[in-house]
């Protein structure tokens, strides 16, 4: 079957499913179902067999507004896409009545529509403020298609980027990805068409791809949103990068925490090779390759190339020295190029948009889009993309709606656990690779945490440490051992036992691991504390000098006292206190038994007259 083949018949179901019957989509992917989206799955169902109603249910990836889960739109022939948030059993039922059965959107429960114009009031989905900065081009299908049916993937333009490749030489894929100035979306921002042309030019064969899926920062869900949501897009790059290094064979490397990923991408794998889009003489061209999914651990450490390579190959994931890099010396000793899923997600539109459409988005070294999993002390919390330059306080407060009850923005860890901690007063630094840098973070592979005015930094940085510190592979010394003794350091600063002297030898620590470290994971670990310390040193001060958490965190440097003016004995603090250490009559002043107090904060977090202080 020819390409064009197999884009007839694509179109052909897509207009087939959104044309002749409505159809319901609901967001499936792993945040989906943690919400209750298998359950409203279900509901819809049954509401339609009730109702006698026909219509066709999609489950699609991730769409985005992961504070919205469960998230279901309904769509009829001709008309607009409503979008419907935070879906209830209850509230599926009566949104499938309403809009499909007496012909009204639900306006008091949309959140937007996807079609033109407005409906009964409805807004444009995309015109809201999360999503109106946002440039979709690695999540550009998800929401929209059924990761589980190639043909939603080719009718939305799949495959078509691969098809363009194999009518182009390698050496000329190459120069138009070095073109657009797409950089590895992993981390170290290294420029893709670069390191494919070393790749190519490398001696030695067989040479292999690697797509390295081992996306393990704490609350980074970037990788996993993209593989669940549409793993063709990834798929396809990986085959136009395989045909331009010159390799046959191919690896996923893909953390086995992600099983919902792993299934849908040995669905993929099965239908690419029905398609004779895997396997020998793709889609007819002298060109041929297979992927193999390989399955990790979840050992952080194999997120750097060369622990990766060593896991692959069946030893202990520890890194190795480079040079040889893996562009000459790889896997099994071969030329080996690795990007990660988002690099690879990029490709298919820079070969069919070209690259000149690509570096219309960002500038200078930062061309393109980036995704983020936007988390922490946010309102709007969820998967975005934007354009590289975009100003983190746009971010935060655009598209994450700003600080929960609008406290006060302090800080955002940019880079996951590697990453730094930037102050506010860095809120308008544009998102690029050297910028970060410069402050003292890092890209990394697109954690954003953001922290607010009740975060202790001393802590934050002692969190990110402590996770680093057990990831070591413990190869080399200055990791192995200098991550220890500053994590010592950083708890006895959190228990109100640190010393001026500690803070100095902390310093000195930091700095040593940094430069003295083998890989990335220990290049990188003392970040959290450095960047603190140089945006946050009264803080650590306080910790030390005074024997105070100004945050009201760490629980040795701080007492919860009940004030007697304020308090008006409603009892709910001495009701929900879990150790039941506080004393006092109704409507009379509840006092603290001190040394029965866990500082668990209970007692603070449910007043609501403010009567109860942390000193």
């Amino acid at each position: 079957m020819t390409f064009i083949d197999l884009q007839q018949r694509a179109r052909t179901s897509w207009d087939g499913l959104t044309q002749t019957q409505p159809v319901i989509w609901i967001g499936a992917a792993t945040c989906g179902l943690a919400s209750g989206a298998g359950e409203v799955i279900d509901a819809v169902r049954d509401e339609l067999v009730q109702l006698g109603l026909t219509a066709t249910i999609v489950p699609v990836g991730c769409m985005g507004p992961c504070y919205l889960e469960p998230l279901m739109d309904i769509e009829k022939p001709g008309g607009p896409r409503v979008s419907y948030g935070q879906v209830t059993l209850k509230t599926a039922r009566e949104i499938v009545k309403s809009h499909l059965a007496d012909g009204d959107p639900l306006a008091k429960y949309a959140l937007g529509t996807l079609g033109e114009g407005e409906v009964s009031g409805i807004p444009r989905f995309f015109e809201l403020p999360m999503f109106k900065p946002q440039v979709r081009i690695a999540t550009r299908n998800m929401g929209y298609i059924n990761p589980r049916e190639i043909d939603h993937y080719l009718a939305r333009g799949g495959y078509e980027g691969l098809n363009k490749a194999l009518s182009m030489t390698p050496e000329a894929v190459i120069e138009e990805v070095t073109k657009s100035g797409l950089r590895g979306r992993g981390g170290a921002g290294f420029p893709t068409g670069m390191k494919w042309k070393f790749a190519r030019e490398a001696a030695g064969s067989p040479k292999y791809l690697i797509c390295n899926a081992d996306e393990g920062d704490p609350g980074a869900f970037m990788d996993r949103s993209v593989l669940e949501g549409d793993p063709h897009s990834v798929l396809e790059g990986m085959l136009i990068a395989a045909y331009a290094i010159g390799t046959s064979r191919g690896f996923i490397y893909v953390r086995s925490e992600y099983p919902l990923a792993i299934q849908l991408l040995e669905r993929a794998l099965g239908q690419m090779r029905e398609n004779n889009l895997l396997g020998e003489q793709i889609l007819g061209a002298d060109f041929s390759f297979d992927i193999t999914i390989q399955e990790g651990a979840g050992a952080f450490v194999c997120g750097e190339e060369t622990a990766l390579i060593a896991s692959i190959e069946g030893k202990r994931g520890m890194p190795r020295s480079r040079p040889p890099f893996p562009a000459q010396s790889g896997l099994w000793g071969k030329p080996t190029n690795i990007n990660n899923v988002e690099t690879f997600a990029n490709l298919s539109p820079i070969l069919t948009r070209g690259a000149e459409w690509y570096t219309g988005y960002g500038g200078g070294r930062n061309t393109g889009t980036k995704t983020f999993s936007l988390t922490g002390k946010v309102k709007w919390s969820g998967l975005i993309e934007v354009p590289l330059g975009t100003p983190l306080s746009e971010v935060i407060y655009t598209i994450g709606g700003g600080i929960i009850d609008d406290r006060r923005f302090k800080a955002v860890q940019t880079g996951g656990p590697s990453g730094g901690c930037l102050p506010a007063s860095l809120m308008n630094l544009s998102i690029e690779y050297e910028s970060l840098a410069a402050a003292g973070s890092i890209m990394g592979s697109g954690g954003l945490v953001v922290l607010d005015e009740k975060t202790c930094v001393v802590d934050i940085a002692r969190y990110f440490l402590a996770f680093t510190q057990n990831e070591s592979c413990g190869k080399c010394t200055p990791c192995r051992v200098g991550t220890k003794q500053m994590l010592e350091i950083l708890q006895d600063i959190c228990a109100g036992k640190g010393t001026p002297e500690q803070l100095e030898t902390l310093t000195e620590l930091a700095q040593a691991v940094k430069a003295g470290s083998l890989c990335g994971l220990g290049q990188t670990a003392p970040n959290p504390v450095l960047t603190t310390l140089r945006y946050f040193k009264e803080e650590y001060d306080a910790h030390i000098h005074d024997r105070r958490c100004p945050a009201g965190v760490c629980k040795a440097l701080i007492t919860f006292r009940i004030l007697a003016d304020k308090c008006t004995g409603c009892q709910r603090c001495k009701m929900e206190c879990p150790v039941q250490c506080i004393t006092g009559e109704k409507k009379g002043p509840h006092t603290i038994d001190q040394e029965a107090c866990i500082q668990c904060g209970t007692c603070h977090d449910v007043c609501k007259f403010d009567a109860v202080e942390i000193d």
